[in-house]
């Protein structure tokens, strides 16, 4: 036994000696400090990538806890702090991309003056080395008052000529090193282009962030108990709705109807998963849900939303009076899905609202009147199979 201990210590040690200083190294900045950082607008560079590898781990560390208000407030401080971190990583890469861009346009701009003047002293001095080497190489004998003083004046005027050429070589390389520069130039150039458009896209998903953050304190009054009634009903909606879409709801043919003709009006208030007054309004083909902006009719749409898209490009008519008011748009990317007060990632169809209740078919078809069991109580829903394709329209929170 004492052999093995022997021989396990020094392994045991060193994997503690590891942990410790692993520990150091983690905890070089803080969540706090980066916090006081990010507050007095000190956070170094150095310091950014440390601070948003803190930030997802406070992330992902609420996301592994149970749904809770508190829990997703703290995913949202963690997400405008990451996103924080990255704004000043940024503004540091353009800094830096300024001032390397200031050099280069200094550089290039010295050496633009020095080669024009050098190649004209070049051009000119190897002219005449050359004509004195072609000419005046007879003359040079001629002149020279011995052989000794000829051969040494005729070898330094090739040592000149070997000079010049030397120098021209010399300028080439600088006239290679002065495209190379400019051409690094104007990548740098591009790369701070790419850098301030990252920037504003980060601040603008900055702003969005804390805007979703605030629509949740709104609508949840910062209390516990009213955000999981959010969530209970946003969730028993998604299951009654695909509930209904499988054919679950207990429903009643009503006959023929054409477009224009009112089926139903909106029920005022709460109802059964329903937290205020509103129609959701949703297409369907099969169990295939479709985006309603595709088939409505561009109008004059009050966005009351939160600034979910609401693109229309389709030619029906809209199944509410104008005005009208979207609440909640189509898809995952919706302010209340950003904002986490319901339950689902994706809303199957549109919310919106007008101040005339009634409900009018969009294209003429067959009703059917509706219910399902919803959240402790019943949702009342119409459909209308369309004549002219296998679509279905679906309206919800209604009396009929």
């Amino acid at each position: 036994m004492k052999i093995i201990f022997k021989k396990i210590f020094p392994i045991f040690l060193v994997g503690v000696l590891f942990l410790i200083f692993f520990s150091s190294i983690s905890l070089a900045i803080t969540a706090e400090e980066c916090e006081i950082k990010i507050g007095k607008g000190q956070l170094e560079l150095k310091d950014a990538q440390d601070c948003e590898a803190i930030f997802n781990q406070l992330y992902q560390q609420a996301g592994e806890q149970r749904r809770s208000l508190r829990s997703e407030i703290t995913k949202f401080n963690a997400t405008i702090a990451i996103t924080t971190t990255r704004i000043y990583a940024t503004i540091g890469q353009i800094e830096a991309l300024e001032k390397e861009i200031a050099a280069l346009t200094a550089k290039i701009g010295r050496l633009d003056i020095s080669l024009d003047q050098i190649s004209q002293i070049l051009i000119k001095r190897i002219t005449e080395t050359y004509k004195k080497g072609k000419i005046e190489t007879f003359s040079l004998f001629l002149s020279s008052k011995s052989f000794s003083e000829f051969t040494s004046r005729y070898k330094y005027l090739k040592v000149m000529q070997l000079h010049d050429r030397k120098l021209m070589v010399q300028m080439e390389s600088v006239r290679t090193s002065f495209e190379d520069q400019k051409t690094l130039k104007e990548k740098k150039q591009d790369e701070l282009e790419a850098a301030k458009k990252k920037l504003e896209s980060q601040k603008i998903l900055l702003a969005r962030q804390k805007v979703d953050k605030e629509n949740l304190l709104r609508l949840t009054q910062n209390n516990e108990l009213r955000y999981q009634q959010l969530l209970a009903a946003s969730q028993a909606e998604v299951e009654a709705i695909q509930g209904i879409i499988a054919g679950r709801g207990q429903e009643t043919e009503v006959g023929k109807v054409n477009q224009g003709n009112n089926i139903a009006t909106i029920i005022t208030g709460f109802s059964a998963c329903s937290t205020g007054t509103h129609l959701h309004f949703q297409i369907a083909e099969g169990s295939d849900v479709k985006n309603p902006f595709s088939y409505l009719k561009n109008i004059n749409l009050i966005d009351d939303s939160g600034g979910d898209a609401h693109n229309a490009t389709g030619d029906w008519d809209w199944p509410l009076n104008e005005p009208i008011r979207l609440t909640q748009g189509f898809g995952s990317d919706t302010s209340a899905i950003r904002s986490r007060i319901v339950w689902y990632d994706f809303h199957t169809g549109i919310d919106v609202v007008s101040d005339d209740r009634a409900i009018k078919a969009v294209k003429p078809g067959t009703l059917y009147r509706g219910s399902i069991a919803c959240g402790g109580g019943t949702l009342r829903y119409v459909r209308v199979d369309h004549d002219d394709s296998g679509i279905d329209t679906y309206y919800l929170h209604v009396n009929y």
